[in-house]
């Protein structure tokens, strides 16, 4: 046991996690916070450098680390990654669904492309992620899924008719696997921030009007930072949180009470 951590419920001692979009942003600090909290963890992205300074972070923390370059887009890929993930480690415990991308345009300016990238990333690949984890758990007869949603799933964004789209996806999928999957233990749950600053989102908050309109209904008055994720992905990840599941916990500075 970890004595370092004052309420053992949240050590993560022993358990391995699977971070998607690992290689940067919300990513990089989720997996760096799980090693922090004791889980051993693979490191899933496009961007093999990316990973690789990860995995050195993770290093300096005493954990163990495995890079396994994914696209989530690829059902094969997911598969090589996850059979890569338990001949490494022999299980997985934990699954932080991460990797997404947004287009943003107006709804008349969409095109089937940009659509299809979105959709293909943000539900497609959170699908098929915890599909073929969620079969490794499912032997285990335990597991933490975690998606990493967004405030955006509840609420209409403007200029984000897709991403919106995608991000209510993915909280309905979070609610029917944990319909299903409560029988064998595994709790899915999914993390629901405002906007981050992040590489993906900075260009965006860039552009003074959008800012504008961010604060402007944000009750808390500033930005989330990674490190306001800490808590809520520490607790639906460990022990803490083992009659939780099906939920979404918005992280939004209260956007979501308006």
């Amino acid at each position: 046991m970890n004595d370092k951590i004052p309420h053992p419920e949240f050590d993560l001692s022993g358990k391995v996690a699977v971070v998607t979009g690992a290689g940067r942003g919300m990513g990089r600090h989720m997996a760096l916070d799980l090693a922090r909290y004791g889980a051993d963890v693979v490191l899933c992205s496009r961007t093999l450098s990316e990973l690789e300074q990860v995995r050195g972070e993770v290093d300096a923390l005493g954990r163990k680390a495995l890079v396994v370059p994914t696209d989530v887009g690829r059902s094969a890929e997911i598969e090589r990654m996850t059979e890569t993930a338990v001949e490494r480690f022999g299980r997985i415990d934990i699954l932080v669904n991460n990797a997404g991308m947004n287009i943003p345009q107006w709804a008349e300016e969409v095109t089937e492309e940009a659509w299809d990238r979105i959709m293909n990333i943000n539900v497609k690949g959170v699908f098929f992620c915890a599909q073929a984890v969620g079969k490794v758990m499912i032997r285990q007869k335990k597991g933490k899924i975690i998606n990493i949603s967004s405030q955006s799933g509840t609420i209409g964004l403007i200029k984000r008719s897709a991403y919106c789209s995608s991000k209510g996806a993915v909280n309905q999928l979070t609610r029917v696997l944990a319909l299903e999957w409560g029988k064998h233990n595994i709790c899915v749950n999914a993390l629901a921030p405002t906007f981050v600053e992040t590489p993906m989102t900075r260009p965006m908050l860039e552009e003074k009007s959008f800012r504008d309109y961010v604060m402007g209904n944000i009750v808390l008055g500033r930005l989330c930072k990674p490190e306001d994720l800490t808590g809520g992905l520490i607790f639906l990840a460990s022990d803490a949180s083992d009659m939780v599941t099906g939920h979404i916990l918005h992280i939004d500075g209260g956007w979501t009470a308006h």
